[in-house]
């Protein structure tokens, strides 16, 4: 009779095997992308407006509703608040996939 501890380790691998083939590659973004984000990133922090941001993270092209807060192109910085949990998100500019206004 298999321990539960057995059944616990074929779960967790399960799920971790599953989760790598739900990843994907990062999108590789052309020089025009790249301006029109960074364009974006500018024009919302100038007018305070919301910004849809989608980013990749480990795998996963995750998407987040917010505001910008600060951007610094030359440190590939940009701070993020998000409208969910009011947390202020600091991220690199090169994880940035697209970058809509809301």
């Amino acid at each position: 009779m298999a321990s539960i501890r057995h059944y616990a380790e074929q779960y967790i691998g399960l799920k971790e095997m599953i989760n790598k083939q739900a990843e994907v590659a990062q999108p590789v973004l052309t020089e025009e992308q790249m301006e029109q984000i960074n364009f974006t990133l500018i024009e919302a922090l100038h007018t305070n407006k919301q910004v849809y941001l989608t980013y990749y993270k480990k795998g996963q092209c995750i998407t987040e509703t917010g505001f910008i807060q600060f951007v610094d192109s030359l440190g590939n910085l940009f701070t993020f608040i998000d409208d969910v949990f009011e947390l202020k998100n600091k991220m690199r500019l090169s994880e940035l996939i697209d970058v809509r206004l809301a």
